[in-house]
């Protein structure tokens, strides 16, 4: 199956401008014969969780099924989503006619900036058949936890689908520290492929304040394709879903994992 990555810049308070880069993202990835396109975390709204965590989700959710039914594919995006008890960063799959497949609420929250305006979810995703892969949708510090991966994969998935939004080296989260943040991506990702034995894709924001290196990891830990630090791009990558029946067979960490 092949996918798509959209690593762009999703600028606060430009909805449309931004909408406008999804929908060219989502006909680029229609004629590179892929099925489906995962965004970056909150990018209609742009990534600063202070400054858009009173947006309108239902319009953005609006656009996004519209955009996924006029270029007759899949999208996995990241959007604001407002409950009864609050706010919630949340991510949906849209099917090639626009519905709604599901939605997850991000369990963990990151820095003070989002911990100060949203709640965390606390319910597991949705597994989502996708032809030969079952999908669970996460977002961006989840994957960094490997009991997340873990339970996705236990549960039955073999892809995980990320909408991220990693910053340079400081800031955006509220956490200031000396990490160079584009490992998330070249060491997290992959080990967290390789622990789960599934593909994992993962979308990051691009510009001055973000990391970009998008990247899909196998199930044996290798990165099948990852984008530059800089600039947006559309990133194709195909996934032999025979790669998770071998991985499982070679490896096992999924048989032999002491619950």
């Amino acid at each position: 199956m092949r996918i798509a990555l959209l690593q762009a810049t999703g600028t606060v308070g430009a909805a449309q401008g931004n909408r406008e880069t999804l929908e060219g993202a989502a006909r680029s990835t229609a004629s590179g014969g892929a099925e489906l396109l995962l965004t970056p975390e909150l990018f209609l709204s742009g990534y600063d969780p202070l400054r858009v965590h009173q947006d309108d989700g239902d319009k953005h959710r609006d656009w996004i099924a519209g955009i996924a039914a006029a270029a007759g594919i899949r999208i996995a995006a990241s959007t604001v989503e407002h409950g009864s008890d609050g706010s919630y960063i949340c991510a949906s799959l849209f099917d090639r006619t626009g519905q709604e497949l599901t939605r997850y609420r991000k369990q963990h929250l990151f820095g003070a900036a989002e911990t100060g305006v949203f709640r965390p979810g606390t319910g597991q995703p949705e597994l989502v058949r996708i032809g030969e892969f079952t999908a669970a949708l996460g977002i961006c510090f989840d994957v960094e936890f490997p009991e997340f991966a873990r339970e996705q994969a236990l549960r039955g998935a073999d892809l995980l689908l990320i909408p991220t939004a990693v910053p340079l080296r400081a800031g955006v989260g509220g956490v200031p520290h000396p990490l160079d943040t584009r490992i998330v991506s070249t060491l997290l990702v992959p080990a967290r492929a390789l622990e789960s034995q599934l593909f994992i894709a993962y979308a990051n924001h691009t510009g001055p304040r973000f990391s970009g290196t998008s990247t899909v990891a196998d199930p044996y830990g290798r990165r099948i394709a990852t984008a530059g630090d800089a600039g947006a791009e559309v990133l194709f990558a195909d996934l032999d879903h025979a790669l998770v029946r071998q991985a499982r067979t070679d490896i096992g960490y999924l048989n032999y994992f002491n619950q």
